[in-house]
């Protein structure tokens, strides 16, 4: 097929070269100058996904609307908090696609739009498909074997998005659950940040399978609240991507969580690096979901503290452990 994909971070380079390598044409549509140059040029994204050499059927683009103009499969991997607009200045463009793929994970701030929503919102018109799971760029575009999900209310799109992606090592399963699919992306980010900050005091093992295994039931909370299957939440979106995330040395939002709980300040550990934590944002906007619908977050609001309230790291994890005593299962 004609693809395009919109983004060329780490990972929306990554899923380029992959499209790419199972023979589609592929454009990718980088919004800095200097991506699309060393792209066309040396086929490797040297400011976000240094030393990997990508396929050469890949064609780096600075034009949004050029990007997905004729495109059978657009695939959308833009921080969450640009979404909307990018894809509003690529609308006219995207009206006659197959499928918009949404493979960013997140909440829009002010709407509390997932980003399907998001899409759909901006583009009716369009069959829109979520793409979501543990997986790091970097392995991705190593061709190191990976599982995600494909999420979509319309089973044919699905399918089609599914075969797109899947080779030998990069393993794609279909899904009907897209509330649950988007928010198991969304939410586990905050839960990376939260263990980072666990592990930057010098917390334990014990601590670290204590916050995945809460902010699961969390996640799964608000997800049931909005309508989602509890069992997504068990599987790769879920699961699967929240012990990734907070676990794997790979992961920017555990990175920054990491760096909150040895002492330093968010706004001095945001200016140096060019790479989004999207749990950072995506704390505030989970907090605010999350009271609209009259759940409770404490690992959320825990987070939310710390980074935004001036609460100390160390002082929040003892308000965790020292809240009312309570039944693990939900009643």
């Amino acid at each position: 097929m004609r693809c395009a994909v919109v983004g060329a971070g780490a990972w929306g380079t990554a899923l380029a070269d992959l499209l790419a390598r199972n023979g589609h044409e592929v454009r990718l549509w980088a919004y800095e100058p200097d991506v699309v140059k060393s792209i066309n040029e040396k086929h490797e994204n040297v400011r976000f996904l240094s030393g990997h050499q990508l396929a050469t059927g890949l064609t780096a683009m600075s034009d949004v609307a050029n990007a997905v103009e004729g495109a059978e499969l657009v695939t959308l991997a833009t921080p969450s908090q640009v979404l909307r607009p990018i894809v509003k200045s690529a609308r006219a463009s995207l009206r006659s696609v197959t499928a918009i793929v949404v493979a960013t994970k997140g909440i829009e701030r002010g709407t509390l739009s997932l980003m399907t929503e998001v899409a759909t919102a901006e583009v009716p018109e369009a069959t829109v498909v979520a793409l979501s799971g543990p997986s790091f760029a970097s392995e991705v575009v190593k061709c190191q074997p990976t599982a995600v999900v494909v999420a979509s209310e319309n089973s044919a799109a699905a399918a089609t998005v599914q075969r797109a992606f899947s080779s030998p090592y990069f393993r794609a399963y279909t899904h009907s659950d897209v509330t649950g699919v988007e928010l198991g992306g969304a939410l586990k980010n905050v839960m990376a940040v939260a263990t980072g900050i666990a592990e930057g005091l010098g917390l334990g093992f014990n601590a670290r399978a204590a916050l995945i295994t809460r902010g699961l039931a969390e996640m799964t909370r608000l997800g049931f609240a909005l309508g989602a299957e509890q069992s997504t939440f068990a599987g790769l979106a879920g699961l699967g991507d929240l012990v990734l995330t907070c676990t794997g040395s790979l992961s920017r939002n555990r990175a920054v969580g990491l760096e909150i709980g040895k002492g330093r300040e968010l706004e001095e550990i945001l200016k140096g690096t060019e790479t989004v934590a999207e749990g950072v944002v995506t704390a505030q906007s989970a907090q605010e979901l999350a009271t609209r619908e009259g759940v409770e977050m404490p690992i959320v609001d825990a987070v939310n503290r710390v980074l935004f309230e001036g609460q100390s790291a160390r002082s929040a994890i003892s308000a965790l452990m020292t809240r009312e005593l309570r039944s693990e299962v939900d009643e």
